[in-house]
């Protein structure tokens, strides 16, 4: 009869042994990558255009599985209890990560403990724009606009709590004025209503505004990100126009369940670093407002970076008046 300490000895060194093995035989299966939000969203187009090509590379398919709700809650819940084997992996916008902690009282995940990080694959800066009728040209004649006449200036998004509302919140408080927050269910309800004069502005993503921009249905004042954007290289950014310093770009990341593999989430991290370094796959980002970054940092970088993000977002969800108020 083996005693148990032996026993215990051989199953030890059976999981060591096999751990490798099993990181190195990654994936056996169809690997699920799950989206918090509808087919057509960018989380959506981040995880089709580089999910069918890594499966390529890797020999097995990624099943895009939307499930969206209650602001990505329901999808990273999801992806927080599944089976840390490198088969389940989300698609976590600015929002899922740095943002539902502060506004939700009771959130079913913590992004900063649930979740192994793979790589930061895009980010997008919002686009601060008004109609062309509009007499505010440039971003100083909006801050003194909004002084002459405080109150006086609307400014839409699409829903309390979204990255285009803070990001409005966050021009308040840096400029020192006041403006008055109307909310809808979508950016592009909310563009719709600029383009017939009864809002004032928005900061919206890319995808829905750039071609109203290059129609001229629409003025873009600004770029919210510390760069330029290439869609829009002569749009000048908040910082370069009066407000030094301020940057509220969007971004994504790529996160499996905590405990998965540290083998698996280094070679899922180098996958997606080699296929958004494609030059066709960062065009196609590109054509849809997206930058993409072939140079993701590792995990500790890239929690480092959450964290921080966090600690920004949540001041912001305060100054707003939000926290906690769902």
């Amino acid at each position: 009869m083996i005693a148990r300490p032996l026993l215990f000895a051989v199953a030890l060194l059976a999981i060591t042994t096999n751990a490798p093995s099993r990181a190195q035989d990654y994936p056996t299966r169809p690997i699920t990558f799950v989206v918090g939000f509808p087919p057509g969203s960018s989380s959506d187009i981040v995880a089709r255009n580089l999910g069918a090509r890594i499966g390529e590379r890797l020999g097995k398919p990624f099943i895009i599985e939307n499930r969206p709700g209650a602001g990505s809650i329901i999808a990273a819940q999801t992806v927080a209890r599944a089976t840390p084997d490198g088969h389940t992996i989300l698609v976590a916008p600015s929002g899922t990560i740095a943002i539902n902690p502060a506004l939700y009282k009771n959130l079913p995940y913590d992004p900063l403990k649930d979740f192994a990080f793979i790589a930061q694959t895009a980010n997008f800066p919002l686009i601060l724009v008004v109609n062309p009728k509009s007499p505010i040209r440039t971003v100083a004649d909006l801050i003194k606009t909004a002084k002459d006449k405080p109150g006086s200036l609307t400014f839409a998004s699409s829903g309390a709590g979204t990255s285009i509302h803070l990001t409005g919140e966050l021009f308040k408080t840096e400029a020192g004025i006041q403006m008055t927050h109307i909310p809808y269910k979508g950016p592009a309800l909310a563009v719709t209503d600029i383009i017939a004069g009864h809002v004032d502005m928005i900061f919206s993503d890319p995808g829905t505004v750039v071609e109203l921009v290059k129609g001229g249905q629409l003025r873009a004042l600004a770029v919210s990100s510390k760069d330029r954007f290439p869609v829009l290289p002569d749009v000048p950014t908040i910082a370069e126009s009066g407000l030094p310093g301020f940057d509220a770009a969007s971004w994504h990341m790529i996160v499996a369940p905590k405990g998965t593999p540290e083998a698996i989430v280094a070679k899922l991290r180098s996958e997606f670093n080699t296929v958004i370094g494609m030059p066709e796959v960062k065009q196609q980002l590109l054509n849809v407002g997206l930058v993409g970054n072939s140079n993701s940092p590792g995990e500790a970088e890239l929690r480092k970076f959450a964290e921080a993000e966090t600690v920004r977002w949540t001041k912001i969800v305060k100054q707003a008046g939000l926290a906690g108020t769902e």
